[in-house]
Order: structure tokens, then sequence, then C-alpha cells
């Protein structure tokens, strides 16, 4: 389970042995699931517990970017920091770091979409998700992993 730290959430997540690849390290494509199990964390269990629970009827990923920048080992800590870079009227980016025993190993963002569960269109964000996500804005220099 996560925890915020200086407006940012974050959580550790377990690299399994079907994350590797042929070199031992986690595969580029597992790297996107590690995230994708941070955000969970995050946006269905943290909210979740703070009352904000309709990103779990629907959010999908409209746009993903991700810089790797050295290898994740198994065996490894993993820790993924997230915070919201833009806050829009039915969308929403997140920013990701993922350090490795401390070291940026990558970084990333992805555009969020919130959608009706009936139709699957997007929807607008509500007034408590809104007020969830601005808990978290930040601004990250993601070549350093600093904030601003």
């Amino acid at each position: 389970m996560g925890q915020t730290v200086a407006g940012r959430f974050v959580t550790d997540v377990r690299v399994r042995w079907s994350d590797l690849d042929a070199f031992g390290h986690v595969n580029n494509a597992r790297t996107i699931t590690l995230l994708e199990e941070a955000r969970v964390d995050w946006l269905f269990v943290e909210a979740t517990d703070r009352g904000v629970d309709r990103l779990t009827e629907g959010i999908v990923v409209s746009q993903l970017e991700i810089r790797y920048r050295r290898p994740i080992p198994f065996g490894a800590q993993v820790t993924v920091s997230m915070g919201v870079l833009k806050l829009g009227g039915s969308a929403f980016t997140i920013d990701y770091l993922v350090t490795v025993d401390g070291l940026l190993s990558a970084t990333a963002s992805t555009v969020l979409v919130p959608v009706n569960s009936d139709t699957f269109r997007p929807r607008r964000l509500d007034q408590g998700e809104r007020e969830f996500l601005t808990d978290y804005l930040s601004t990250v220099d993601q070549s350093t992993g600093n904030g601003g």
C-alpha cells in the first residue's frame, strides 16, 4: 500500500519472475505493467479509501510516454512516485518516477480519461475526483526526478 509524500503518491511494486526478459531485467513492456499496478494502488485503492470511487467504474489510457534510464533487475526495491501534471475537465496527466534501490530507472507520463461505465464514452471529472487529484498537482523535472 502506498502513501502520500510531499504531494505525491508513492508505492512499492513487486517485480515478478515473469516480468524478466532473456537478459535478466524487466522487459520494457512489463515496465508499463509496473506503472499500471502503482496507478491502481493510487487511483483505485487510495482514492476509494478517501471516498472517491467513481474512477473504478472506468478509466482509459489515451496516451503513454516512457523513458527508460537503467535496467530493473529481479529482486530490486522498485518504488513508483506519481503526481498530476495536468488536470483538465475530462482528462488528466500523471507523471511517474520509477526508482530502483533509490536510483532513477524510468520516467513516464500517461493521459487518463474517465469513462461512463454504461456507454464507455469519456465523461467529465466530478468534484470529488477533481479535489482528490488537485492534492497531487506537481511539477517534476523528469530528467532529474526533482520536484519544483
